[in-house]
């Protein structure tokens, strides 16, 4: 990110008019702004520090997740249990583990924040069976996801293991900002891998994605019915 010192004389070289240019300064000037999730840039990778601080500027998130629950929407003991599977490959200190997780947990305040941050969540059915913690734990879980579907900016789905594939992919998240400062921002594509994450912002790309997201929701089940099937895979966790 350039200095907006630097970005200043930039314009003014390229001859870039007054008006445009100081809506180009103002959004430069927000992004060198510090948020919460800078306190934990010692402990987080660059990748996901930058995925808190543009979900806190997006408008919307579509979340296509196969492998586990997502951090938004992860109680603390879940989110412990998958910080411990990292650690015994990463070799991560233990009090570095609970400051990611203290990350995370603060990282779901923008469920709840004004203006809403609107969440579309299509989950795969084996993340809500796939057992990374007691059943205790994961009953916690899945009746973490029931009450979050509760909320009015959440749109939550489940895409049962019987009914067909509509399209291979690993999961993504895929942010939408809209206008700011009548310049229009692109899309954002955040892919995770174990070792590294991608970004993508060409709108080929992410529009892909956003065709992609958009076959895994007509495919979905819609959000009662997935919130009766949280319910009753939730069950078959012994306590």
């Amino acid at each position: 990110m350039p200095k907006p010192a630097d970005l200043e004389r930039l314009l003014q070289r390229y001859g870039v008019a007054a008006d445009r240019r100081a809506e180009l300064l103002a959004l430069a000037d927000e992004a060198t702004g510090r948020g919460w999730w800078d306190a934990y840039s010692d402990v987080l990778p660059d990748e996901l520090i930058s995925l808190i601080g543009m979900e806190a500027e997006a408008r919307s998130s579509k979340i296509w997740h196969l492998e586990v629950i997502p951090g938004l929407l992860q109680t603390e003991d879940y989110a412990r249990e998958v910080n411990r599977g990292y650690q015994r490959i990463a070799h991560v200190p233990p009090a570095h583990m609970e400051r990611r997780l203290e990350a995370r947990l603060a990282r779901q305040q923008v469920l709840t924040r004004n203006p809403p941050f609107e969440i579309s969540v299509v989950l795969d059915e084996s993340a809500l069976q796939r057992k990374m913690a007691t059943g205790a734990i994961m009953r916690g879980q899945l009746a973490r996801l029931i009450e979050v579907a509760q909320l009015p900016n959440v749109d939550l789905r489940v895409l049962p293991l019987t009914r067909l594939y509509p399209i291979v992919t690993g999961s993504f998240i895929l942010l939408r900002f809209g206008e700011a400062h009548e310049t229009t921002l692109p899309d954002v594509v955040y892919a995770e891998r174990l070792s590294s994450n991608l970004y993508f912002e060409d709108e080929t790309e992410t529009y892909l994605y956003q065709v992609a997201f958009e076959y895994l929701v007509e495919a979905a089940l819609q959000p009662q019915e997935s919130i009766e099937l949280i319910s009753r895979t939730s069950e078959q966790f012994q306590v």
